[in-house]
C-alpha cells in the first residue's frame, strides 16, 4: 500500500512539474541586436559627455577662482576675503547643482533615458509577454541580470497564502 501511494506521489508530482514550463532569456544579448537600442545608447553616451565636460569646466573655474583667492589673500582686507570666499562657494553650489540637473535622480540623462530607451524595453518586455502567454510557460528568467524573473503567470503566485499562513490578510 505504502508503495503505491509513493509511486503516485511521485508520478503526481512528475505531472505536476511537467506543466509548468520554465525557459531562460538573455536581455543584453536582445537589446545589443536591436538597432535603435544601440543608436540610443550612443546618443546617450554622447549627451553624457557633453555634460561631463560642461560640469567639468564650472568645477575648474572654481578651482582657478580658489587658486587666485589663496595667492590674493594675503593682500585682501577681511570684507573681500568674505566677499571671494562667498563667490568661490557659490560658484560651486551652481556647478554642483548643474551636476544634479544633469546626472541627478530626475535629471536630464534620466529624462532622455526615458524617452529613449524605456519604449525598447517596453517592446521587449511585451514580446516576452506574448511568447509566455502563446507557449504556455509559467515562468521565464532572465540569465543576463540580476532582476532575474521576466515573466511569471499569475496564477502561480502564493504570496497571499503564505500571509494567511502567517495570520496577515
Amino acid at each position: 500500500m505504502k508503495k503505491i501511494l509513493v509511486l503516485l506521489a511521485v508520478a503526481f508530482c512528475a505531472t505536476i512539474a511537467q506543466a509548468q514550463k520554465f525557459v531562460f532569456i538573455d536581455t543584453e544579448y536582445i537589446l545589443k541586436n536591436i538597432p535603435a537600442y544601440e543608436s540610443a545608447n550612443e546618443q546617450l553616451s554622447t549627451l553624457s559627455k557633453t555634460y561631463e565636460s560642461e560640469i567639468k569646466a564650472k568645477m575648474q573655474e572654481v578651482e582657478k577662482l580658489y587658486e587666485t583667492y589663496r595667492t590674493e589673500s594675503v593682500f585682501l582686507t577681511n570684507d573681500m576675503k568674505v566677499k571671494k570666499e562667498n563667490e568661490i562657494v557659490e560658484k560651486e553650489k551652481q556647478a554642483k547643482k548643474l551636476q544634479q540637473s544633469y546626472f541627478g535622480q530626475d535629471g536630464e540623462l534620466y529624462k532622455q533615458r526615458e524617452i529613449l530607451i524605456k519604449p525598447i524595453q517596453d517592446q521587449v518586455y511585451s514580446a516576452i509577454t506574448a511568447i509566455a502567454k502563446e507557449k504556455n510557460y509559467s515562468a521565464i528568467f532572465d540569465k543576463s541580470s540580476n532582476i532575474g524573473l521576466m515573466y511569471n503567470d499569475p496564477s502561480l503566485d502564493i504570496s497571499d497564502q503564505v500571509l494567511t499562513r502567517l495570520g496577515y490578510k
